[in-house]
């Protein structure tokens, strides 16, 4: 990630994201040390290598705390995998920047890392120019390959072609825009796959099953409006719905926003931040902490999004194969975009930068990666007294966010401090929905139907919150907190009496938890070492919301691949080669390698340093209002202070003077 300012002298903060000239040093020294080189094949050769990740690797909370006390700034190292496309062969490799030589190159059997923005844009090349494809979408009546888009996709194990899974393959929908510059996601050619070699960039097969299945029919296709942008929309759908448009909304600080940014550093209303960015996460928070009086107290040491699973739920020939990773598959920081003042941000916006690296190694920077801003949020606290009178506070928070899109989806990130001591997460999906076309007089159990004989099949989105949490110190213990309401009695006459049980939670098994409604299940992370000014132990409370179930039954393949999903919420203790819940490398696995087999040991967890990850997501039943462009779809969840201050924390914020607001005087006559 780069900044708008000069690193100083020392170089970079230990956290601090690999900047383009690092990404560079990395790609050379492994092309001098260990011949990994990624120029294009010459014809008849062999392919070259691809650089699938290169990545920062963080000090250990150890290591950063002496720095931050004057110590020995820590080395800094880079993690590279790589993968030989002729020998189909995955390395994972350690660069230290600091000595200019590699650590460590270490081959790594039967495993595929993740896709490369190169081999979409090459898949597509393949495609587009091969006879067989063309020939192939002709008999299908298709006669412009130009209108063509062809969307590859990664593979499970469980649905690849059993012939072909010792190589890196792909396979690809296929879709035809009704114009140039249409959407391109609104036709499908139903029944039409190919099979691509990856690494060779070879096709192996064409599955071409007809346009509604294996008997085919010979209809024609469905008339489909799935057009959004006013350009491509008929006129009689916009004036039939044509509202007047809003008056402007102008968001000012004269003085300028309220936080600070030095570098990567984020200072705002007791809070400070350090904001990192990687390629697998995207953003990244790392040494979030509260000013509390005279002291910084630590809340968490790093949050992000460790893995995303969408599958959808549709066993049909066009969906059986659509579950993404998309984290693990692709990466949230490739699929980031660029972001824009006054449609994706509004206000006083300040901006980072993120640099990444193609599969040759070689860095580019998305400009506007991540925004930073305040927004207004109503009121924080307000009370009125017969003889003091109103006495109100607004709301201010600060929003840290980032948007990436994943094919036809879009996800929009957004972390947000409060003043009060609250951390909120929130998701909002939007983007196109897949569609599919149907048979007449076809069912369509597995979808809702969004527009003429076309339907949009049910899915699912399953975020992981990975939650580094240090409350006041490392060692925390989780604590799950449930409400229950205690039987009539003697002590009980009215049936009143509502009581909290609190179970700590000991090992890895205990803590494979799920919601419950009934008893308004939450968990706390609690800090055992430390002692409140009110008796207690300072602790946040992770309030879940938006935790959606899994609907697998065991033993299914989705399951095998990504057990996290089982649970809402895993605990385990923090290891730094534990940061995938569906393992490191997902791409055509078989086999989850990440929570599920970390747990089966069940390792104590109690007063240690812990990392939760937290499952929720959307449970999408989709519908005729998603299409042919989805409106948001927002969820969320909550890090709460409970008891880690002695009293409300933003007792003393500033209140509201009246000529920040403007108002409009309106009189009526009765």
């Amino acid at each position: 990630m780069s900044e708008h300012h000069d690193s100083p002298p020392a170089g970079p903060f230990p956290l601090d994201p690999l900047g383009a000239a690092e990404f560079a040093a990395v790609a050379a020294i492994l092309r001098r040390d260990r011949d990994v080189e990624t120029a294009p094949a010459q014809t008849g050769s062999a392919p070259g290598w691809r650089f699938a990740s290169i990545e920062m690797i963080e000090p250990a909370k150890a290591a950063l705390a002496d720095f931050e006390r004057g110590g020995p700034r820590p080395a800094r190292r880079a993690e590279a995998v790589c993968f030989d496309r002729a020998a189909n062969a995955t390395y994972k490799c350690v660069v230290s920047l600091t000595d200019d030589r590699v650590e460590s190159f270490e081959h790594v059997p039967g495993v595929q890392p993740n896709f490369t923005v190169d081999e979409f844009v090459e898949c597509d090349r393949l495609l587009r120019g091969h006879p067989e494809v063309i020939a192939a979408l002709l008999g299908r009546g298709i006669t412009d390959i130009g209108l063509v888009f062809f969307d590859t996709w990664t593979y499970g194990d469980a649905v690849a072609p059993p012939e072909y899974r010792d190589r890196r393959i792909g396979w690809s929908d296929s879709w035809v825009k009704a114009a140039p510059g249409a959407n391109p996601y609104a036709r499908l050619v139903s029944g039409f796959h190919c099979v691509i070699d990856l690494n060779s960039m070879e096709l192996l097969r064409i599955e071409d099953e007809g346009p509604f299945g294996p008997d085919g029919t010979g209809e024609t296709p469905p008339e489909v409006m799935g057009e959004y942008v006013p350009a491509h929309i008929p006129g009689h759908i916009l004036s039939a719905g044509r509202r007047d448009p809003v008056k402007p909304l102008h968001i000012t600080q004269p003085d300028g926003p309220s936080f600070s940014l030095d570098g990567n550093l984020l200072r705002w209303q007791n809070w400070s931040l350090r904001v990192g960015f990687n390629h697998r996460e995207g953003m990244t928070l790392h040494t979030v902490r509260y000013r509390d009086g005279d002291r910084e107290r630590s809340v968490a040491h790093r949050m992000s999004f460790a893995e995303m699973i969408v599958p959808y739920r549709d066993p049909s020939p066009d969906h059986y194969r659509r579950t993404a990773f998309d984290i693990g598959e692709w990466g949230l920081g490739f699929m980031t975009t660029s972001l824009e003042l006054g449609c994706d941000c509004l206000g006083e916006i300040r901006y980072l930068d993120a640099v990444l690296h193609n599969s040759k190694g070689e860095p580019y920077t998305i400009t506007n990666a991540i925004c930073i801003h305040e927004e207004d949020n109503a009121v924080l606290w307000k009370h009125v007294d017969h003889d003091i009178g109103a006495e109100v506070r607004r709301m201010r928070r600060l929003t840290i966010s980032f948007h990436v899109t994943v094919a036809n989806y879009e996800y929009l990130v957004y972390w947000r401090l409060y003043q009060d001591g609250n951390i909120e997460c929130e998701v909002r999906a939007t983007g196109i929905m897949v569609t599919t076309p149907l048979a007449v007089g076809a069912a369509n159990p597995n979808g809702t139907l969004v527009d003429e004989r076309t339907y949009a099949p049910f899915h699912q989105h399953f975020l992981v919150a990975r939650l580094d949490m240090d409350i006041d110190g490392t060692d925390n213990t989780v604590v799950m907190s449930e409400s229950f309401a205690e039987p009539i009695g003697p002590d009980n006459p009215h049936g009143l009496s509502l009581v909290v049980s609190n179970t700590p939670l000991r090992t890895e098994w205990e803590a494979r938890q799920d919601v419950n409604f009934a008893t308004q299940r939450a968990w706390k992370v609690v800090n055992p070492n430390v002692t409140t000014g009110l008796g207690a132990h300072p602790a946040y409370k992770l309030v879940p919301t938006g935790a959606i179930p899994s609907m697998f039954e065991p033993g299914s393949p989705v399951l095998d691949r990504a057990g996290v999903i089982a649970h809402t919420l895993w605990v385990t203790p923090n290891r730094a080669d534990e940061r995938w819940p569906a393992g490191e490398f997902v791409n055509q696995s078989a086999r989850d390698t990440g929570l599920a087999r970390w747990t089966a040991a069940d390792r104590p967890i109690e007063n240690t340093d812990v990392v939760l990850w937290y499952v929720f997501g959307i449970h999408h039943i989709t519908r005729a209002e998603d299409w042919p462009v989805m409106p948001v779809d927002v969820v969320s969840f909550w890090l709460k202070p409970f008891g880690f201050f002695d009293r409300n924390p933003a007792l003393d914020v500033v209140g509201t003077p009246p000529d920040s607001c403007h108002t409009a005087t309106t009189s009526a006559h009765h």
